[in-house]
């Protein structure tokens, strides 16, 4: 009992203590608690500024998992990029190839990037979702036959376009979404250059996502090309690209408030930027027309807020004074810019003028043409070795035009002296490598050069097969010499402005001639001093069929392609029709060859299959599409009999070719 009451006087007297004391205790942990709280702030402020000065995207993520639970989670996000998907519609492999170069270049910056085909892309299930994922899509588009999408690119355009216009999905669908969109096309298509790049763009804009930098266009079309090619186009986008990009990943805020018409910002913070826009006002005006679709829109939509308000309703009796409004207004604009644009145009026209013009072959397509065999020369000319040359050198038989003709095809030079075609036949057996154009804006070689370099590439071709097993002796010795040039290696021989001088060259030298055209410049077909055979593709019979096989750059094409005709009737020298056959596109129209070659009245007409060049991303072609020798022989007797004075005068089976030749002519 004793033991019990001195523990119990013990506690009692500490608790007494305590009470007595307690003020010097709560001073006390009250003290300690302060040094703790000063020693995390100083902490959390070392590692905020060490992570700030880093700069780069993996340290800004460090930042946002930091901050989350903190003060200051909105200013996070604002300098927040998860990364980048880029999405291409190629058919031709230049914007998968651009794709895949950028998503390389983002990941250097230590971003994630993604190239993804739209072909195999749901924007349905998936693309609202990027409004929040704080990702940055890209768009890298072509513009395929008459201003369509390509193949790929095809259903989600078509979802766009119906997303932008359906009022189910809303104006603000996509707010948050932000993008980029780098448009690839050829200006020689006047009505349709980069149709699709436009388009997605402007029904980005429609759903409220927000672009990040000006939507840029690549041009195929060398001679237009801002930057000579849409190679060097695409690179020079990607560096500002990038360089915006580390930008938002710095969390710069984009200094324009978005309410900016005609390329003139009304920013308050932009005020010091107007003197520089007149300074560079000359490359602002040339990208004037490719902003348009997207200026248009919100600078109409501007005007209707100043006019009614901007959150005012607009009753139908007032629309027409508001009409009114804007369209005083616009002319206004266009009267203060009137002077500035003119002398802008008339500036840029002179420059222009004074640059020398470019060449019609960029590096990537001479890399390209190099890849498969063509010999360059200079800057728009090319020759390649046959592989019938090949065939004969050996003692073995010849092409189409020994059997016809009686040209040795070992001593025959494929070769022409313009690469660029105005045409994009969905059977070309160069797979559109070749450039595209209506005429001749490229730098000009002289013929002579383009003769002897011409005849000494042909020559290294034949050296190659000397002492090659099977090669006779004596043909590899007359093929030192070439005695035949034909010209149709590729694109259009009859552009070039100095032919004529050309094939008179090839008849100094003894060498014949052959040449083909596409029948789409009559005028060039009168201009032509005579060759030994002059060819015109006829690949089509009625318009429709011709704008589908042949995919012609000219608006007129139909009407050239029946000029061109006549323009052969006129020629006082052989002349010949080329009928390619390609199944189930152009072998019903018996009776519409039939007109056309009445009309043109030519010499001879080869009628051949059409040949299977492999699978190509420029043409839906299969080998279902190449008849049977049997076919193509019942297509000539069937035509034969349509046109009075011509007979079936030979035959080539393994070209799965035939000629038939008016009855004037004898072989």
């Amino acid at each position: 009992l004793d033991v019990s009451m001195d523990t119990w006087n013990f506690f009692y007297t500490c608790l007494v203590s305590l009470w007595l004391h307690r003020f010097y205790i709560y001073s006390a942990a009250a003290f300690g608690i302060s040094i703790w709280i000063v020693i995390q702030f100083t902490t959390t402020k070392t590692k905020k500024k060490g992570e700030k000065s880093n700069g780069n995207p993996a340290s800004s993520e460090g930042i946002e998992d930091k901050l989350v639970n903190g003060y200051a989670t909105l200013q996070a996000k604002e300098v927040y990029v998860a990364g980048v998907k880029i999405f291409y519609g190629s058919q031709t492999g230049t914007a998968k190839r651009f794709a895949k170069g950028l998503a390389e270049a983002v990941i250097s910056l230590n971003l994630p990037a993604e190239a993804i085909s739209m072909g195999d892309y749901d924007p349905d299930d998936c693309l609202s979702e990027e409004t929040t994922s704080r990702n940055i899509c890209v768009f890298l588009v072509a513009t395929y036959t008459d201003g369509q999408p390509t193949e790929s690119a095809a259903w989600f355009c078509k979802w766009l376009e119906e997303a932008a216009n359906d009022f189910r999905f809303g104006k603000t669908y996509l707010k948050g979404l932000r993008y980029a969109v780098f448009g690839l096309g050829n200006s020689v298509y006047v009505d349709h250059y980069n149709t699709v790049g436009r388009n997605i763009d402007r029904w980005l804009w429609m759903l409220s996502a927000s672009r990040i930098m000006t939507r840029a266009e690549g041009d195929c079309n060398v001679a237009q090309s801002k930057h000579g090619s849409i190679e060097a186009d695409f690179e020079a986008w990607r560096a500002k690209f990038l360089s915006r990009l580390q930008a938002l990943c710095r969390g710069e805020k984009k200094p324009c408030s978005g309410k900016c018409k005609k390329g003139k910002c009304k920013s308050p913070g932009k005020q010091n930027k107007e003197s520089s826009d007149l300074e560079h006002g000359a490359s602002e005006y040339e990208n004037t027309e490719a902003e348009e679709l997207f200026e248009t829109s919100s600078e109409e939509e501007a005007d209707a807020e100043e006019a009614g308000g901007t959150n005012s309703v607009i009753d139908v009796e007032d629309l027409g004074d508001i009409m009114s409004h804007m369209k005083k207004a616009k002319r206004e604009r266009e009267l203060e810019e009137g002077d500035v644009g003119t002398s802008l145009t008339r500036e840029n026209a002179g420059r222009k003028e004074e640059n020398e013009k470019r060449e019609m072959i960029t590096p990537a397509l001479r890399e390209a043409l190099t890849k498969q065999g063509y010999r360059l020369i200079g800057s728009h000319s090319g020759v390649k070795l046959c592989r019938w040359t090949k065939s004969m050198l050996r003692g073995r038989g010849g092409c189409y035009k020994h059997t016809f003709y009686g040209i040795e095809s070992h001593r025959c030079m494929e070769a022409t002296p313009s690469l660029a075609c105005a045409n994009k036949c969905v059977f070309c057996w160069r797979h559109h490598t070749n450039p595209v154009g209506t005429e001749w804006r490229w730098k000009m070689d002289q013929p002579e050069m383009i003769l002897q370099e011409a005849i000494e590439n042909h020559q290294n071709m034949i050296k190659q097969f000397k002492g090659v097993s099977g090669v006779k002796a004596d043909r590899f010795e007359e093929a030192m010499t070439a005695k035949h040039c034909a010209l149709s290696l590729v694109g259009e021989p009859i552009m070039y402005p100095e032919i004529n001088r050309f094939v008179k060259l090839l008849h100094q030298h003894s060498i014949s001639s052959f040449l083909v055209t596409n029948a789409q410049f009559p005028d060039e077909i009168r201009n032509l001093e005579p060759v030994t055979q002059l060819y015109v593709s006829v690949d089509a019979s009625t318009k429709e069929s011709l704008k589908r096989i042949d995919r012609p750059l000219f608006k007129d094409f139909w009407q050239r392609f029946l000029d061109s005709l006549k323009a052969l009737s006129e020629k006082q020298q052989r002349t010949v029709y080329r009928l390619t056959l390609v199944k189930a596109w152009n072998v019903d129209e018996l009776k519409a060859y039939a007109d056309l070659i009445s009309l043109g009245k030519p010499d001879f007409i080869e009628v051949k299959g059409v040949t299977y060049c492999g699978e190509s991303s420029a043409s839906n072609l299969t080998m279902a599409n190449v008849p049977w020798h049997e076919e193509v022989v019942r297509f000539v007797q069937e035509l034969a009999d349509l046109i009075p004075g011509y007979e079936i005068a030979c035959e080539h089976e393994h070209s799965n070719c035939l000629l038939i030749a008016h009855k004037k002519v004898r072989l």
